[in-house]
């Protein structure tokens, strides 16, 4: 697409996107998914390579709206939108958008159960229940935790940690869901948090944890997957009908 061909930074396409994104951050809040004001969830804009949405530094989640998005650019710069983006968040989300073709969409965040696992030794998931089985072979940890991302050069490397994974186990921090869409991002962070959930109640039984078969975890997996892409789509449906019902100001 040339320049004379970008879609207008108020069009159809990219209200919908931030309505999606709002909708994201609203619901983790109520899910206790969020950290203060910390934490980001940024996704391309549509039509755009080199500009994305991500939320305005000094908010909690509970309080994003469609409008109070940001759209920056990969050099920093706040291109529509109030306010400025945390400093980590523009050096990790500008890197992984700019580095990781298929992560449109990155969501960071320290949710509790998720970051208790990448902060245990051995592999943070045990794939010991069929939640979990939906992320068999999507998973890397970055094993190399250098404090706060102060600059592009952290930004990169921790893209280059990821490799082709989507779910991202960031040791010491907290975890990163990659998708191509908001839709999908947002159905691997819920269900991420669940397995995590399920998993840590499980070991405090004390009682070994009883993994699947690895084959049966993969195939279980697929299954699951096959149909993610639609299911995605009626999971964040039924987030925005409830916010439209309750909390209707995030779409403004």
């Amino acid at each position: 697409m040339t320049a004379e061909n970008l879609p207008p930074l108020d069009s159809a396409e990219i209200l919908t996107a931030r309505r999606e994104l709002a909708a994201c951050f609203r619901m983790a809040a109520r899910l206790g998914m969020h950290e203060g004001i910390c934490n980001h969830f940024s996704a391309l804009v549509p039509g755009y390579t080199e500009l994305f949405l991500v939320n305005p530094f000094g908010y909690a989640f509970s309080e994003i709206t469609a409008s109070s998005l940001l759209i920056c650019d990969f050099e920093g710069n706040v291109v529509a939108g109030d306010g400025v983006p945390e400093s980590t968040a523009f050096h990790i989300h500008a890197q992984l958008h700019k580095l990781k073709p298929h992560a449109r969409v990155a969501f960071h965040t320290h949710m509790p159960y998720a970051t208790a696992m990448a902060l245990v030794e051995g592999e943070p998931l045990h794939y010991a229940g069929q939640t979990a089985a939906r992320f068999f072979g999507r998973v890397a940890v970055d094993d190399d935790y250098n404090g706060l991302a102060l600059d592009d050069s952290e930004g990169a490397r921790i893209a280059g940690a990821i490799g082709e994974a989507d779910i991202v186990f960031m040791r010491h921090h907290g975890v990163m869901v990659l998708a191509d869409s908001i839709a999908k991002a947002w159905d691997d962070l819920y269900y991420l948090e669940r397995a995590c959930e399920v998993q840590v109640l499980a070991m405090s039984t004390g009682r070994r944890l009883l993994p699947i078969d690895p084959e049966l975890a993969r195939k279980t997996g697929e299954q699951i997957m096959s149909e993610a892409a639609e299911a995605a789509q009626l999971h964040l449906a039924s987030v925005q009908r409830l916010l439209d019902r309750e909390e209707a100001d995030y779409s403004s």
